[in-house]
């Protein structure tokens, strides 16, 4: 079995060793030669006026005076300027490509054209001008600047496999440390190499590099053009997906030309994902997709292979239904993913989202496991993903690492540091760090000179106007409190080596984080881990400042600081209750948060996750309607005759019945499934209950000539044991009443809405019929609208709204089939133990058989299997006749079999009687005759 790993980019490429290209060095252990410089001088003078974080005031910068000498270097500034892509990083939110694309010297350059076309953005006349400058020459399209001899350099240059700079560093981590421990297999990753690569199509290059990748580093290389990845990358994940999933609604004209533009470029790459991983799967192996890039992929790979096991998780944050419902291809890519088996996310809360996104858009059941489709369920879980320990306790005793704390140590001595390191993009909230911490040093004069914040900032092409405020922010804070000795804000507009990252998260007193959304920040789960003592024992723990709106927050259980960003005042005061804790807090914070972090390791997510695809896929096909087997005659005969007391459970709706109109039931024999009834209650040993989803009163119309027979009504809310004339209400009334209040107001406002549809009320129940509305398209969608709404409503109210055929059932959580069914059995297990104790000796009950056809009839399956599982039972007998996946043990169709007609004839019963009666009823007529 080969586990497919599928992520945007491979963590290899291919470097190309041109001419005059200097060789590439590992940024993440070479030691850098950099020397610390003495404190900065203070970018402007020092204002004695009060400085404010909200009143605009002028700001001084003179030009800096001559010295004669070179500017020493900055103590973080990378040798080569390279970009470093950290451990621990998620590609989601920190790769680069986008504005790095096709500009490396030892990478071919892109034959795609960056923006969309320009009739998106120009009017008619700026378009004709441009043709007609074309039609003249002047103008030549950007894929005529790349030259025949560019293409032939690559195709014949010698090349080499480095490490990537880009991809999910925490699923890569995650990978290699899932192996080391044993907890993963054989495993081979698909992707693509993160570079252009039209310049190689058609070469022997482009299969020398396809199998040294698959062979020597189990990789599989996804290869499609350069328009297609540019189109899908850039501009769909980067314009479109990015900012939805993280709350930014593109509500202005150019992203709608964005996505336009791109939605068929995105097709086209999870395509070729898709075509690569049908092309290499054997059965038996797992696909697992990964990350926003490929949310098409599963829904592509199980068209194709329809038996096999695949998984998605998501990285990044899923946001509520009324931001994705913003996506023009909602649906597209809620169907895509829900080809998987199991779909997986970081936190309960994208988890809650993703099942009421699909519940509101596709109609479809969602239940706290999963979502219920009509031909099979998915799997829905969260699972946190975190860091590796034991590789990052090794990269932390090197010597650089050590050699940097001793920097700096000693240049900021006598100094508090809070540390930071984030994306300059607007999710990662730099700007509000900045004002909260310019807010700080206002409030309180006692801590200037004494504290300093490192910001590192990884700088964005796409964020100019960003990058200017949060640079003015910088030089205000600066040029306020600023002195020939101090500097309150140390601001890096690069990245750092991972050696002096790692001192920083060592020797910081504290870590603040104000991302405005982020999937998971693993930074600081390495922040804890750096901050145990063992490599710098002469100081206590630090605090963790973190943003309420971080996937990791909900892990950590208020150990941390807890901040909302747009709150500057209340980021002001968490920096100074930082600083000023005492030392038995910081530790009591630090362990709870340590032991988090232990627990949620990266090879722990990766196999915890594997392991829940496996279950779930096993469930899953057993429960698929070509897994399950035909229902043996012969076989419950048998077992029937050999027990001693039998317990029957029937629905009734469908399954003894077919529906009528809204308010009434035909029975599609009536006569024959009273008979049947009145035959199988003849023999003493059997117990018969019919659970119907009609109302007490319906239900005793229908079967007042079966006495002793045992009634179930309105999906479990009332019961009426064999042989009583009293109906128990199992719910309470005025919770009912209560609920019905706020539901039937959500209802009353569409059912205005809706022309046609009807409202029925039950005792315990509410359901609005659709299928009679003027308007069939727009009642589905405005009865999926509903169903969410009365779901959020109404949910600490414990009742569900379930979007069925033309119908939307409001129902109790607590009072199901099921929960009636198990009610039933227990009581009569209650009255064989009194038998018992009189010396009747009345017999247990050996024999159980459900039979129904729906959605509700499902969990009385599933407890009946588990009392057939644990023995309480001898033989449990669970029949379905639905057309659906189902828990059932066997189904049975509604015809009934050639080889079921002969036996019955044998029996001398009419052949057409047979013929015309439904195959649930041929069976019990059989059951009642032995």
């Amino acid at each position: 079995m080969t586990v497919f790993v599928c992520s945007l980019f491979l963590p290899k490429t291919i470097q190309f060793n041109l001419p005059g290209t200097p060789p590439r060095r590992n940024t993440l252990q070479r030691r850098s030669k950099t020397t610390i410089p003495p404190p900065p001088l203070p970018t402007a003078p020092v204002i004695e006026t009060q400085p404010s974080l909200f009143s605009p005031r002028p700001v001084i910068t003179p030009p800096r005076t001559p010295t004669g000498e070179t500017e020493s270097p900055d103590p973080f500034a990378n040798e080569d300027g390279l970009r470093i892509q950290f451990p621990h990083e998620l590609g989601s939110p920190t790769d680069e490509v986008a504005s790095r694309w096709g500009t490396r010297a030892n990478q071919p350059l892109s034959r795609a054209n960056s923006p969309p076309p320009a009739e998106i953005f120009e009017r008619d006349r700026t378009l004709e001008k441009a043709r007609e400058l074309g039609r003249r020459g002047l103008l030549q399209p950007k894929t005529h600047m790349r030259s025949d001899s560019h293409d032939r350099v690559f195709s014949s240059a010698p090349w080499r496999v480095v490490d990537a700079d880009q991809g999910n560093g925490g699923l890569r981590n995650a990978a290699e440390a899932a192996a080391r421990d044993g907890k993963l297999g054989d495993y081979t990753w698909v992707g693509t190499l993160g570079m252009p690569t039209d310049a190689l199509e058609g070469t022997q290059q482009k299969l020398d590099i396809e199998d040294t990748l698959t062979n020597e580093y189990d990789m599989m290389t996804v290869f499609c053009s350069d328009k297609d990845f540019d189109g899908h990358y850039s501009h769909f994940c980067k314009q479109i997906l990015w900012p939805v999933f993280h709350y930014q609604i593109p509500d202005n004209p150019k992203s709608k030309a964005y996505e336009d533009h791109s939605w068929k470029y995105y097709v086209n790459v999870n395509q070729a994902f898709a075509d690569k991983i049908v092309q290499n799967w054997k059965r038996g192996d797992v696909i697992w997709v990964h990350d926003y890039h490929l949310l098409l992929v599963p829904g592509m790979v199980r068209k194709k292979l329809p038996d096999a096991k695949i998984g998605f998780f998501l990285h990044v944050a899923f946001p509520s239904s009324e931001v994705f419902r913003c996506l023009a291809v909602r649906k597209e890519l809620l169907e895509g993913m829900l080809g998987a088996n199991l779909v997986g996310f970081q936190i309960q809360e994208y988890t809650r989202h993703f099942l009421q996104t699909c519940s509101r858009i596709l109609s479809v059941e969602a239940t706290p496991e999963g979502i219920e489709m009509e031909d099979r369920f998915v799997d829905v879980v969260n699972t946190a993903i975190g860091i590796d320990p034991i590789s990052l306790d090794k990269n932390r005793g090197e010597r650089d690492v050590l050699r940097w704390l001793n920097i700096l140590q000693e240049r900021y001595k006598g100094k508090k540091l809070i540390v930071a390191r984030d994306k300059l993009d607007h999710v990662r909230g730099v700007r509000q760090k900045l004002l909260a911490y310019e807010l700080f040093l206002n409030k309180n004069p006692q801590w200037r000179e004494h504290t300093v914040l490192i910001q590192v900032a990884l700088s964005s092409s796409q964020n100019s106007d960003l990058d200017a405020t949060v640079s003015d922010i910088v030089t205000r804070v600066n040029s306020s409190w600023a002195n020939l000795a101090y500097q309150p804000v140390v601001y890096l507009k690069q990245d750092i080596d991972y050696a002096q990252y790692l001192a920083l998260l060592t020797i910081a007193d504290a870590l603040m984080i104000t991302s405005q959304r982020e999937g998971m920040n693993l930074t600081s789960h390495e922040y804890i881990f750096c901050q145990d003592g063992k490599v710098y024992p002469n100081r206590k723990h630090g605090s963790l400042i973190l943003s309420e709106f971080t996937g990791t927050s909900s892990l950590f259980s208020k150990s941390e600081l807890s901040v909302n960003p747009w709150d500057y005042r209340q980021c002001a005061d968490a920096i100074k209750q930082a600083l000023e804790m005492d030392d038995d807090e910081k530790t009591r914070r630090w362990e709870n948060l340590h032991q988090s972090v232990a627990q949620h390791t990266g090879s722990h997510w990766f196999a915890e996750l594997l392991s829940h695809l496996d279950r779930a896929y096993e469930e899953q096909h057993k429960r698929a309607q070509t897994s399950v087997p035909r229902l043996s005659i012969q076989d419950v005969c048998k077992r029937y005759e050999a027990s001693n007391r039998r317990l029957f459970m029937l629905d009734y709706e469908g399954t003894l019945v077919s529906w009528g109109p809204v308010n009434q039931i035909i029975p599609v024999s009536p006569q024959r499934t009273l008979d049947v009834l009145n035959d199988l209650l003849l023999d003493e040993r059997n117990i018969v209950y019919v659970m119907s989803g009609r109302r007490p009163e319906e239900v005793d119309r229908v079967f007042r000539r079966v006495p002793g027979l045992g009634l179930i009504a309105e999906n479990g809310c009332f019961i009426k044991d064999c042989g009583s004339e009293k109906w128990v209400e199992m719910s309470d009334s005025a919770h009912i009443d209560n609920w019905k209040a706020s539901v039937k107001d959500i209802l009353r406002y569409y059912l205005e809405r809706t022309p046609g549809a009807e409202v029925e009320e039950r005792h315990c129940s509410v359901l609005f019929h659709y299928d009679g509305a003027e308007d069939q398209e727009a009642a589905a969608r405005l009865a999926a609208d509903c169903a969410s709404h009365v779901n959020d409503a109404c949910e600490s109210q414990r009742v569900h709204a379930i979007v069925l055929d033309g119908t939307i059932a409001v129902e109790p959580l607590d009072w199901t089939k099921s929960t009636a069914a198990h009610m039933v059995f227990e009581k009569l297990l209650t009255s064989q133990a009194c038998s018992e104790g009189k010396g009747e000796g009345k017999k247990p009950i050996d024999f159980l058989m459900v039979v129904g056809d729906g959605r509700e009839d499902e969990k009385v399956f599933k407890w009946a299997n588990k009392l057939g599982k644990r023995r309480t039972i001898d033989n449990v007998v669970t029949v379905s006749l639905g057309n659906r996946s189902t828990e059932a043990a066997a189904t049975l169709s509604q015809g009934v079999s050639g080889k079921l007609t002969r036996d019955f004839a044998s029996r001398g019963l009419q052949l057409l009687t047979v013929f015309l009666a439904p195959g649930v009823l041929s069976c019990l007529q059989r059951l009642a005759s032995l």
